[in-house]
Parts: C-alpha cells; structure tokens; sequence
C-alpha cells in the first residue's frame, strides 16, 4: 500500500511540475516549427519588405522557417483580423504599420481590438513623411502656404490615401494647428496623387517620402517641410514643420506584434532576435533607402508607445470630425 502511494505521490508531483516549467521548457525549444508572419499588405510595398527581412532576421537567428504571408484589403484590417484570431503560442505573429492604431478610430466594424488581442514584440522603424506642393502654387515657405489658406479657405485641396491613413491623419493634424480650412481629395494611392500634385490637379499631400523624392529631385514637387521634428537626411535644406508650426512632429511607424497571451519569453526571445538583427549597420542602410528610420526597443518601451500614439492621434481624428464608417 505504501508502495503505491509513493507511486501515486511521485505522478502527481510530475504533472504539477509538468504544468508550470513545462511551458518554460516549450518557450526554451521555440520554435519548433515553422512560423507565420503575416503581413496586411500586398507583397512589394514598405510594409511588406520590412516584414520579410523581419522573417529573415528571425530564421536565421532562431533555426525555423519564418514565412510570410501576405493578406491585404479593408486598408490593413483584414489581415490584422486575421492575425488577431490566431493560437498565442507565437506561431502566427504580425508585422503592421501605425495603421493598426487608427483603423479602429475609423471604421465602425472591425475585427479586432488592439489591447485584448496583440502583444507589442517591437518598434522597428519610424517612416519620414514631408509637406509637397504643386510647383505652380504661389507659395516658398510653410509660413506662405498657411498665408494663402486663410486667405482662400475651402479652395486649397490636399491628397489623402484611404480614410485612417497617416497622409490623412497627419494632414488634418496641419489644419487643426494652423487653423486653416483645406479639402481633402482621396485617392487610392501615392502613385496617382503625387501625379495629380505634379500637374496641379491638386494642391499638396503630407506624404511619405520614397515616392516623392525622385519628383522632389526633378523640379515637379516641391517640398515644404519634413514632418519629423528632427528633419531628413533625404532632404538636405528642407526645414522641419516644426520651425513653423510649434509641436507638430509626426512620423508613420511599423512594429512587430505576437497574439496576446503569447509566453513572454517567446515574446523576449523574438525581441532580442530582432534587436540584435536592427543595431546592425547594414540594417540602418538598407532601411535608409526605404525612407525608413531603423527602430528597436523592448516590449514593455514598445507598449508605451503604442499608448502614446493612440491618445495623440486620436484626439486628432475626433477634433477633425471625422467619422467611423
């Protein structure tokens, strides 16, 4: 009878030992298999190529497949939805720009919400944006270009990308701050708006500057002002609105997310990998050219942020009147 008492005493103190350190132990051998990293994104943008050499990074450095898989639509929603409903065991993970904070500020359905299902990995990159104008508007400055609004108001136009988006935000950010009334006029993407910009069709468009250097670079676009307080090596001489607009500063970022309720040494060891692949030179340079400024912090850093960004845009969002559809 002893005998099987100590028999029966030393299974059960196997499974209680199984139940804590066994997830230490899986978190230890992770991953095991290969791994997800979905993109909300068409393949070829940014967005996707930062994904991909992310998914580089961490093959490399952990051992495991990392595969990316693109599935835009719905202005990023859809994929973040879809990431949002995967396991929490850090086999589907997410790359996503600042488009995951707005979107939920935007549109009234929605298929996820950030704080219940995602878990802040790490800040990667900062994307620089700029003020650009039709090279016929009669303007040289910021301070002209404030100058003529008020004294058209409604008439000037600016470009925007989709509701939500940054080249949006950021804009009605500019009227809020200057107190200037100026129309948005949407397009589908940077391409055609910059081109409509370059013909005069439009007035200007804060816009992110890979698509509008080589145009800035020809004489069809003027650039006014960078929108990062800290200015832009791209754009040597361009002053930061700032200079002129007390306080604004703004950037576009991208970050690395796992599903909430991951293990957290998952989430560390992910972190690490990625930090250790962003503070590599090469990594800043290859970035540069993307117009995208290398990023790394902790998750913890990584979560301020987000909640940082979240309050400040969306004060913006709800002062500009716009409205979820």
């Amino acid at each position: 009878m002893k005998g099987h008492r100590l028999v029966a005493f030393a299974a059960l103190l196997c499974t209680l030992i199984g139940i804590v350190p066994g997830r230490a132990i899986a978190a230890d051998d992770y991953p095991s298999r290969p791994v997800t990293v979905v993109v909300p994104f068409t393949p070829g943008g940014s967005t996707d190529i930062m994904g991909r050499y992310e998914a580089e990074i961490l093959q490399h450095a952990l051992g495991q497949s990392f595969v990316v898989e693109n599935r835009p639509g719905a202005g990023g929603a859809i994929g973040i939805s879809y990431a949002a409903k995967a396991a929490p065991d850090g086999y589907t993970l997410l790359h996503a720009p600042s488009v995951i904070i707005l979107l939920p500020h935007v549109m009234k359905s929605i298929g996820y919400d950030f704080a219940r299902d995602f878990a802040p990995v790490m800040l990667t990159g900062l994307t620089q944006f700029a003020l650009v104008v039709s090279p016929g508007l009669p303007v040289s400055s910021v301070k002209d270009l404030i100058a003529l609004a008020k004294a058209r108001p409604g008439e000037l136009t600016y470009a925007s990308v989709g509701l939500g988006s940054p080249h949006q935000i950021f804009a009605e950010q500019f009227k809020i701050s200057t107190g200037t009334d100026i129309r948005e006029v949407p397009y589908k993407g940077a391409v055609p708006s910059l081109t409509d910009i370059a013909a005069g069709n439009v007035d200007m468009e804060f816009v992110d500057i890979p698509p509008a250097l080589p145009l800035i670079q020809a004489g069809k676009l003027k650039a006014l002002a960078t929108l990062s307080a800290r200015g832009n090596s791209e754009l040597p001489g361009v002053a930061a609105l700032a200079d002129t607009v007390p306080g604004y500063d703004a950037s576009s970022w991208q970050g690395f997310f796992a599903r909430a309720g991951t293990p957290a040494p998952i989430i560390d060891r992910l972190n690490a990998a990625l930090a250790a692949g962003f503070k590599r030179p090469e990594t800043a340079a290859r970035f540069r050219a993307l117009g995208i400024v290398a990023q790394w912090d902790t998750p913890t850093e990584f979560a301020a942020f987000i909640a940082e960004q979240s309050a400040k845009w969306g004060k913006v969002i709800q002062a500009a009147g716009i409205k979820p559809q």
